[in-house]
C-alpha cells in the first residue's frame, strides 16, 4: 500500500517575492505538456481523494505523489495533500480536472506508467495501492494468451503484495520465458516463488506448458536463468 501522510512538506517553500507567480495567475507546472509521465487513477481512488480532500482542514491544492528509491526497481510511493502555499516551481503538475497531482524532482523519474487505486479492506478500512503498468509483450497464439491471463489474473495480483510482479518475455513451444521485476528480482525467495508460486499456477491453468525459465538478471556475473526440476 501507498503511504498516506496527509499533510507533508519536502522542501522549503520559496519566498513569492524572489519568485514571483507567473501571469495569469496559473499554477507553476500546472500546464499539462510535454515529458508529464503516464499516470492512471482508478474511479475508486479519484473517489476516495475528493472524500480527502473535502475533508481537509485547510485549503487543499492538491496531492503530491512522492516515491522514495529504496532500490532501483521497487521505489516505495506515498501520497500527501498539498496546501494552497506549498506547491514548488520546480513540481510537475498533472490536472486530473478534479484535482492536481504534484510530483516533485526526484520523484519524477518513478511516476512513469503507473496506476492509483484505493483497495478496501471491509469496515471502512482500506489504503491507496500504486502499481507500475507493465507492457505487454507483444505475443500471438492461444498458449502465449492463456499464460499471460493466468499472470494478470493471478500471479500479479499476488505478487503485488510484496512489490513484486512477472512479465512474460516469450513462449517457444511447450517453454515459457518470464522475467520477474520489483520486489522479486534479487529475491533470496526467487526460487520458492518460482517453484511453489508462478511454476504451479502456470501449469495448473495451462497444462500444455511443459517448462518455464526465469530469464531474470537476479545478479550480474552470475547464472541468471532458472530451470525448475522435473
Amino acid at each position: 500500500m501507498a503511504a498516506w501522510f496527509g499533510s507533508k512538506k519536502e522542501k522549503e517553500i520559496p519566498d513569492p517575492a524572489a519568485s514571483p507567480a507567473p501571469e495569469g495567475g496559473s499554477d507553476p507546472g500546472a500546464e499539462n505538456g510535454e515529458g508529464q509521465p503516464s499516470i492512471t487513477i482508478t474511479e475508486v481512488a479519484r473517489q476516495k481523494l475528493m472524500e480527502l480532500i473535502r475533508g481537509a482542514e485547510s485549503p487543499v491544492a492538491g496531492i503530491r505523489l512522492l516515491a522514495e528509491a529504496t532500490s532501483p526497481v521497487n521505489p516505495q510511493y506515498s501520497l500527501a495533500f498539498v496546501q494552497q502555499g506549498e506547491e514548488f516551481e520546480d513540481d510537475t503538475v498533472i490536472d486530473f480536472q478534479d484535482f492536481k497531482v504534484y510530483i516533485d524532482p526526484d520523484s519524477l523519474g518513478f511516476a512513469e506508467n503507473i496506476k492509483l487505486d484505493f483497495i478496501s479492506t471491509g469496515m471502512g478500512g482500506g489504503g491507496f495501492r500504486i502499481d507500475k503498468i507493465l507492457p505487454r509483450a507483444k505475443l500471438e497464439g492461444p498458449l502465449a494468451e492463456k499464460v499471460q491471463r493466468v499472470i494478470d489474473e493471478q500471479i500479479n495480483p499476488a505478487l503485488a503484495l510484496h512489490g513484486g510482479y512477472v512479465q512474460l518475455i516469450d513462449v517457444q513451444g511447450d517453454t515459457v520465458y518470464i522475467e520477474l521485476g520489483g520486489g522479486c528480482r534479487g529475491c533470496g525467495m526467487v526460487d520458492v516463488t518460482l517453484k511453489q508460486g508462478i511454476e504451479v499456477m502456470i501449469k495448473q491453468n495451462v497444462p500444455e506448458v511443459r517448462q518455464i525459465l526465469d530469464s531474470t538478471d537476479h545478479a550480474s556475473g552470475k547464472n541468471p536463468y532458472y530451470q525448475p526440476s522435473k
